[in-house]
C-alpha cells in the first residue's frame, strides 16, 4: 500500500486502506456500516462498523470532529469523522497499521494543533476568572478573549454571552 510521510514517519491514508479491503478475497461479502452518534453545530461523533460476510460485527470504532478545526471541516467534517472512524476500523483489522492506526489526517491535525504558536507564553483562564468574566463588560471579555489562553468551552461560553465572532 502507499504511503505519505508525516514528521518521518510512513502512514497508510484511509483510501489505500480501502482499496485493499475491498480487493482481498477474504473480505468479500464483507460490509462498512456509518452511523451518527451525536451531532450538533460545534462537533460530531461518528461510529464506523464491519460487518463479516455473516453479518456479525468484526471491528468498529468512533471518530469526533469538530466543525471549526479546519478550513476544510467547515464544509465537510462529517465526511471527514466517517473516514477518520473508518481508517481505525480497518486498522483494527490490521490493515495498514505498520506504523500507527491513525489516519493521516488524523496524524496532521494532530501536528497542527500541537505546532507552538506565537500566543504561548499566555497564561491559562481559570474556572474563577471565567465565572469573573461572564459577569464583566463586553470590552473586558473581549480583553480576555485576548489575554489568555483557554479551554474551547471557556472561549464558547464568552463569546456566546457577548455575541463576539
Amino acid at each position: 500500500m502507499k504511503t505519505i510521510n508525516i514528521k518521518g514517519k510512513d502512514y497508510i491514508t484511509v483510501n489505500e486502506r480501502l482499496i485493499y479491503f475491498r480487493s482481498q478475497p477474504k473480505f468479500e461479502g464483507w460490509q462498512i456500516s456509518e452511523t451518527i452518534v451525536s451531532i450538533d453545530d460545534k462537533e460530531g461523533i461518528f461510529k464506523v462498523t464491519i460487518l463479516n460476510q455473516k453479518g456479525f460485527e468484526i471491528a468498529s470504532s468512533h471518530a469526533q470532529e469538530y466543525r471549526d478545526s479546519s478550513y476544510i471541516n467547515k464544509t465537510s467534517f462529517v465526511e471527514n469523522g466517517f473516514t477518520s472512524a473508518l481508517g481505525r476500523a480497518l486498522g483494527y483489522l490490521g490493515i495498514g497499521i505498520d506504523t500507527s492506526i491513525a489516519s493521516a489526517n488524523e496524524v496532521q491535525n494532530a501536528v497542527k494543533n500541537q505546532t507552538t504558536a506565537p500566543n504561548d507564553d499566555k497564561k491559562w483562564l481559570t474556572e474563577a476568572q471565567l465565572n469573573a468574566t461572564l459577569k464583566a463588560t463586553k470590552d473586558q471579555a473581549e480583553k480576555v478573549l485576548n489575554t489568555f489562553k483557554m479551554k474551547k468551552e471557556y472561549k464558547e461560553k464568552i463569546v456566546s454571552k457577548f455575541n463576539l465572532k
